[in-house]
């Protein structure tokens, strides 16, 4: 069964955008950018809340764009043809390779499991996660965890009543000091 992973980079103390809606701060260097390079190249379907969405729109026509430099271009072309399912209620058309989602979360989900595919059903942008994983529906939380403290803003993980158990299935450090780390729930 395909894995549905929620990835993001976020603050030593959880945060995935500050306060002040800034995430300047996980600008990634060359090394990190090649890991969400690698990344991606392992996602067969992203789903993506209405404001993660809009973010990624500069990528859908970024190749038009002649200072980008190679590994910018390498992740256009990964994430231009990559089949995303936008979740909104204010957006009625999308570019690119994007959907609106016809089902809840829960049943796009299990129609995108009984697909055929052996890569990951990613999910972004933590507003989608915490309904998804309120639903118990993430198989791996990844973090890329960068050294600063933001202060408040949007968390990484959702706040909800329910204990999950994780195991611990990777990690790396890079040159910056940033960390990932990959947890596998424990059902």
């Amino acid at each position: 069964m395909r894995s549905v992973t929620y990835s993001m980079s976020v603050s030593l103390d959880g945060y995935i955008v500050g306060p002040d809606g800034n995430f300047a701060w996980t600008a990634p260097d060359q090394d990190v950018f090649r890991f969400w390079i690698d990344e991606i190249r392992q996602v067969d379907v992203h789903l993506l809340g209405r404001r993660l969405y809009e973010t990624m729109l500069y990528w859908e026509t970024a190749d038009e764009d002649p200072t980008l430099d190679a590994p910018e271009r390498e992740w256009t072309a990964l994430w231009k043809p990559l089949p995303k399912v936008v979740f909104t209620t204010t957006l009625h058309t999308l570019q690119g390779h994007a959907r609106l989602a016809t089902g809840t979360l829960t049943e796009e989900i299990e129609r995108l499991r009984a697909e055929p595919g052996d890569g990951d059903i990613a999910i972004g942008g933590a507003t989608l996660a915490a309904h998804a994983a309120a639903s118990d529906l993430i198989d791996e939380y990844r973090t890329v965890i960068y050294p600063v403290l933001v202060g408040g803003g949007t968390p990484y993980f959702p706040h909800h009543e329910r204990r999950v158990n994780l195991q611990l299935t990777e990690t790396r450090t890079f040159n910056s000091n940033i960390v990932y780390l990959r947890h596998r729930v424990i059902r």
